[in-house]
């Protein structure tokens, strides 16, 4: 992984420093949706060993997707550290949904990423640029000052719906943009917590990943599962998430035999967690770059 440049530390002009910072902070977007990708079993998800609940991608769609985005992070992230305004950041965000479709032949793969990690690369953009320490709190104050736009801005009533957009109508909940004009508690409050616990008592850093995507699915309102299924699959993989976890986790003998079995049936019933997903490459993002500084 690149090395933080040296340019953050030795004062160069600012137009190197930002491009710079940008290319760190695009790499370890990128590493984050792989790694989310990597992680097995988790339920429903498509992995490097199968393709979930899914019958129309699987993790070569995922990668193409990857390439596709490399720029769009980066491009975000210098927007962030020029403080752009949320409808900058939004168009970006739209630009990189097209390219992202055109190089999966029309499969969403990361529009939710896109939205979630976008904003957490610009925010990191605005935060390492000002030399500030990347903690938690910086993160969530920086996303703050976008919360007026993420509650105002348009929906364009010609654009298809999106699942988001179909879940809030038929189920009155808030989805990603509630959760970020909220702050990510999800993030901060749960994932990350999850994962520090974790990795403070194991060196398996994928048993400890694992371990925090489970905490956000027994906490998350997951609008995937509330498309696929409506609240029965959330209520389900929820409650499953909860019950793994009270019976210790990754800490108990034999976890991945019943962290298999419930990807197994959640496959059956086709049910897949993308919201949690791209909540947990939000929290491997913040701790990549926490553990750098």
């Amino acid at each position: 992984m690149p090395a933080w440049p040296a340019e953050a530390t030795a004062a160069p002009p600012l137009r190197v420093r930002r491009g710079a910072l940008a290319q760190c902070i695009a790499v370890r977007a990128i590493r984050s949706l792989h790694a989310e990708l990597a992680l097995y079993p988790k339920p429903g998800l498509v992995s490097l060993r199968d393709r979930g609940a899914h019958t129309d991608m699987d993790a070569a769609t995922f990668l193409r997707s990857m390439t596709a985005l490399r720029r769009y992070f980066a491009d975000i992230a210098t927007a962030g550290a020029d403080d752009a305004t949320f409808d900058e950041l939004r168009s970006l965000g739209i630009d990189a949904e097209r390219r992202m479709l055109v190089a999966t032949g029309g499969v969403n793969t990361h529009r939710g990423a896109i939205f979630t990690l976008g904003l957490f690369a610009a925010a990191a953009g605005t935060i390492l640029t000002r030399a500030l320490d990347p903690v938690d709190a910086q993160f969530v104050d920086v996303i703050g000052g976008w919360r007026a736009a993420l509650t105002a801005f348009p929906v364009d009533a010609r654009a298809p719906a999106s699942h988001g957009r179909v879940v809030a109508r038929d189920h009155g909940v808030g989805g990603a943009r509630a959760e970020a004009a909220s702050g990510f508690p999800a993030v901060f409050r749960v994932g990350l917590p999850a994962l520090r616990s974790a990795l403070g008592r194991t060196d398996d850093v994928q048993a400890a990943s694992l371990h925090a995507l489970f905490a956000l699915l027994a906490h998350v309102t997951d609008t995937n599962l509330l498309y696929r299924g409506g609240r029965d699959a959330l209520d389900y993989v929820r409650g499953n998430a909860r019950t793994f976890l009270q019976d210790g986790g990754v800490f108990a003998n034999g976890w991945p035999e019943r962290a298999e079995a419930l990807h197994r049936r959640c496959v059956v019933r086709r049910f897949s967690p993308g919201g949690s997903a791209d909540l947990w490459s939000a929290c491997w993002f913040v701790h990549q770059l926490q553990q750098r500084a």
